[in-house]
């Protein structure tokens, strides 16, 4: 990975929406849920009042609105702080 997040700041691969079909009727990719469930691919090292608890390889919630899109290498990311992480999924 070649991108190195700042501060509090983590890389996010999200995860892919899911396809859904009405009665044989497929959804467009415009219409589908943004997912809020992704991987943590790059985390910064924190900063002084906040330890980064994040780490390469979690899989995490996010809000629906969190983080700011980016494309590199032809592949969409998502780049938040650590506090717009909701949850750490087991």
């Amino acid at each position: 990975m070649n991108i190195k997040p700042l501060g509090d700041r983590v890389l996010i691969l999200p995860a892919p929406a899911e396809e859904k079909t009405i009665g044989g009727i497929i959804i467009p990719d415009t219409a589908k849920e943004k997912p809020l469930q992704g991987e943590v691919v790059a985390t910064g090292n924190g900063t002084k009042d906040d330890e980064m608890i994040l780490k390469v390889g979690d899989q995490v919630l996010y809000g629906k609105y969190a983080g700011q899109e980016l494309e590199f290498e032809g592949v969409k990311y998502l780049m938040m702080r650590q506090n717009d992480v909701l949850a750490i999924l087991g």
